[in-house]
């Protein structure tokens, strides 16, 4: 499990091959009250956040020796909670959709202000350092679907679900309020701790890798798009759910 815990003060592990750049943000992140470490290799970089267990990663995806993306895919497969932060270029929307496929939480693209940045920053070590998910102890069972806040455990039809803390996040917002529609707004300050994302793709991403989680191999459909709009969670039977309102159409 991540060591920071243990931390007073959060450490962000700084992942960028440009030097001017990597510095100018490490000199930030410092004088913000942060603790860091750089690299400007990929696996170096890899090697570093197994060791140290950062609370939060900036990511570059270019990288030389291994890329943000892979980077990102490896480092989920043994810490789902740490927050990573993507840093992309202006308008390389497939890229910010791979970069959230592949483990990303949020994104900021370049050129970005270092206001910006530590909005992004803070809001992100705050959802990860509260533990939200924990507020509430009670388990809550919907269709074939069993999710333990105080454990970060979700099961479908009795086998467990994994998903990153984000998506836990996502998922406990909208089954909280079960029946009810969430709209991006609230789910982007609930999940990710501000009122506005850089792009809604940053939700729609986290949604569909929900739906995957918990609706493929299950006998419901449980998230409905409100198209335009927001999101519902709604367990209905998978044969009683229309195509285009569950399943298909409905995904983003």
């Amino acid at each position: 499990m991540p060591s920071w815990k243990a931390r007073a003060v959060p450490e962000i592990l700084i992942v960028e091959d440009d030097p001017i750049i990597r510095q100018t943000v490490d000199y930030a992140m410092r004088r913000a009250g942060f603790t860091t470490r750089m690299s400007g290799d990929g696996f170096e970089a890899l090697q570093m956040a197994r060791a140290i267990a950062p609370d939060l990663i900036l990511l570059d995806l270019m990288l030389p020796g291994l890329d943000g993306f892979e980077f990102a895919q490896q480092i989920r497969k043994t810490d789902p909670e740490v927050a990573i932060v993507m840093v992309t270029a202006l308008g390389e929307e497939r890229d910010t959709v791979r970069g959230l496929e592949a483990g990303a939480d949020d994104y900021v693209t370049k050129p970005f202000s270092m206001e910006e940045l530590l909005a992004r920053v803070r809001a992100n070590l705050r959802r990860v350092r509260e533990r939200a998910v924990l507020e509430a102890s009670d388990t809550i069972e919907a269709g074939d679907l069993v999710i333990e806040p105080s454990q970060l455990r979700v099961t479908v039809a009795g086998e467990p679900a994994r998903l990153r803390l984000k998506e836990f996040q996502l998922l406990l917002a909208l089954a909280r309020e079960a029946g009810k529609l969430m709209t991006r707004q609230h789910l982007s300050r609930a999940v990710w701790g501000y009122d506005h994302l850089a792009s809604s793709r940053t939700i729609d991403v986290h949604i569909r890798r929900l739906r995957q989680a918990i609706e493929d191999g299950s006998g419901y459909t449980y998230i409905h798009t409100v198209h335009g709009v927001g999101y519902r969670f709604e367990p209905l039977p998978a044969e009683l759910s229309r195509p285009d309102a569950a399943r298909s159409g409905a995904r983003p």
